[in-house]
């Protein structure tokens, strides 16, 4: 029985798909995105430098996991007197969405974590469909 990959869905539908799923509201650049697969889970790593971890939201709904973020910044100079002379302000935000098959992933063990510029997210598999190790068969 073939089971669609967690690799077919993101690239499929994350890469090839640019629509209402995947956008930055501020029409930049969306961040960097790895992900890798090892025989216990899949791993995703945003590249997101300069923020912390209470800028991010990370949300599993109806198999749909979406990653939000959300940064505003504002410095304001003034002269000495009280004569507004210089404001700068920043907004960043984006959202990325991958469905994530429930046949393969343990949606209530998914965990993130947000270290040094890059936010980790780790998708554990169910055991049915880790790979096992190769049975010799003995021959009679």
């Amino acid at each position: 029985m073939y089971l669609p990959s967690f690799w077919d869905n993101l690239f499929t539908r994350d890469l090839m798909d640019w629509g209402s799923s995947n956008f930055s509201s501020t029409n930049t650049t969306l961040p960097a995105l790895n992900v890798k697969e090892t025989d216990d889970a899949f791993e995703i790593e945003v590249a997101a430098p300069g923020m912390n971890k209470n800028d991010f939201k990370v949300n599993l709904e109806n198999n749909l996991l979406t990653i939000t973020s959300e940064k505003k910044e504002e410095k304001e100079e003034e002269e000495e007197k009280g004569r507004f002379t210089r404001r700068e302000f920043s907004y960043q935000s984006f959202q990325r969405s991958f469905t994530v098959p429930e046949t393969v992933v343990e949606g209530d063990k998914i965990t993130a974590k947000y270290c040094e510029g890059i936010l980790c997210i780790t998708l554990p598999k169910k055991e049915e469909v880790k790979p096992k190790p190769a049975r010799e068969i003995s021959i009679q």
